[in-house]
């Protein structure tokens, strides 16, 4: 018969117990010296990124009648987005949203395909 000495798991123990209680005792603070141009520059680069065209998504392109009943149905269908209507010769396209990333136009098309089977999201040349 083998007999298991029972002291050295009691000391293991011990000194989990012991390390643990020193590693969560620590405690700090933290202070942190910014320079103030710091905020104008985020507040810059938020204007910035709010006039950047980034991805939208087109439900229509066709004649202008056609064009202001999609935008009139996408408005009461979809709040959360605003729409534009523009013209490119000889169509009149809505256009809507805004999304800063691939990510987001896609989470956002998904929704929008239920209802117009044609959407479809691009990112506009710039002027």
């Amino acid at each position: 018969m083998i007999k298991i000495h029972s002291k050295p798991s009691i000391l293991a123990t011990l000194i989990a117990l012991f390390s643990y209680s020193i590693a969560i005792a620590q405690e700090g603070t933290v202070e942190v010296n910014q320079d103030k141009q710091i905020d104008a520059l985020i507040k810059l680069k938020k204007e910035v990124n709010s006039s950047e065209s980034n991805y939208k998504i087109q439900i229509y392109s066709g004649n202008r009648p056609g064009a202001d009943k999609a935008q009139t149905e996408f408005r009461n269908s979809f709040g959360e987005w605003r729409s534009s209507k523009e013209f490119e010769t000889p169509n009149y396209k809505i256009w809507v949203g805004n999304f800063k990333t691939r990510l987001e136009a896609d989470r956002a098309l998904v929704k929008i395909k239920r209802k117009f089977a044609n959407a479809f999201y691009f990112k506009p040349k710039k002027d």
